[in-house]
């Protein structure tokens, strides 16, 4: 499809899909390899509400990426190699998390089930934790791909907390601590006792993409990864709008340096949450959230290939 084809839909219709991808409900019912879901949820937060608008937010500014057909820096299209569906947003009980917790796990056993991979987007991070769930009862325990200026390793919270939920993850055995990395953090945990190997924000500007996947692929080697992307893991320069901003952190192109050198890694899902429009500029956050979880899905049809070739 070239551009002039699709940009008269553009300025007709509002764009209701991740990237007008087709809308999908049943996991038997389509060769989606691929499945977009949407988790207006923001319970758990402990700072700014709003992410509950993230997943419209996200979807409406892939009209900005839609055009471009072939996406740079890519030598193809996604729809040449991946094919890719949306299943709107989860339904639950507001202002009930504990149907968005039950909700959740069943939505994803349902797509996992019928071999499809996930993008799920926030929502806020609370969602990480039923999502891993589903996953880990698909896959088995995980190395766990967490950008992010927060550990959410934090034990003194409720039972639901957008900053406990990697806590909780590691006691019910979801994930393997020795492959999992938490990049990007740029606030306080307990240096001494921590499960995790931590790629600081410091170290992370400094060393750059590259020194950035060595350390991933060295760490989570052969093992399933889930990849969980906070969008305040981007300094508030790059992403305004969002709950809990901290100075310090990533630029857009460093992070899409990294998500794009992770082909041929056993990525099996990705959520990216935290995305809060009511405080973003310009849609910069929706925008930059938008093209991290589509350069997730060049990522997956590029691991197609690789693997073939392999």
């Amino acid at each position: 499809m070239t551009p002039s084809q699709i940009m008269p839909s553009l300025f007709g219709d509002v764009i209701s899909t991740f990237m007008g991808v087709p809308k999908a409900t049943d996991p038997n019912a389509t060769d989606a390899e691929a499945v977009v879901s949407g988790v207006p949820f923001d319970l758990a937060c402990s700072g700014r509400s709003g992410t509950r608008m993230g997943p419209n937010a996200i979807r409406q500014s892939t009209a900005n990426l839609i055009w471009e057909g072939r996406r740079w820096p890519w030598d193809f299209a996604l729809e040449e190699r991946l094919r890719v569906c949306d299943a709107g947003n989860l339904d639950y009980a507001y202002g009930e998390p504990e149907s968005l917790v039950d909700n959740l796990e069943t939505h994803a056993m349902r797509w996992l089930k019928a071999g499809k991979k996930m993008l799920t987007l926030g929502g806020d991070h609370y969602i990480s934790l039923p999502l891993l769930r589903a996953h880990a009862r698909e896959h088995g325990p995980l190395a766990l791909i967490h950008f992010d200026a927060h550990t959410d390793t934090y034990e003194q919270g409720t039972r639901f907390d957008h900053g406990t939920i990697f806590h909780h993850a590691l006691q019910e055995g979801l994930v393997v601590p020795e492959h999992s990395l938490q990049i990007g953090i740029r606030t306080s945990y307990d240096r001494n006792n921590h499960p995790y190997e931590v790629l600081d924000a410091d170290w992370v500007n400094d060393h750059g993409p590259a020194a950035v996947l060595e350390r991933i692929r060295a760490r989570v080697g052969h093992h399933p990864a889930y990849v969980t992307l906070d969008i305040d893991g981007l300094d508030p320069a790059f992403a305004p709008g969002t709950g809990t901003p901290v100075c310090g952190g990533m630029s857009t192109d460093l992070m899409l340096k990294v998500m794009r050198g992770m082909v041929g890694m056993e990525l099996v899902g990705m959520d990216l949450v935290e995305v809060n429009p009511a405080y973003d500029h310009g849609d910069i956050t929706s925008l930059a959230a938008a093209t991290l979880g589509l350069e997730f899905l060049y990522v997956l049809a590029a691991s197609k290939r690789v693997r073939r070739k392999a």
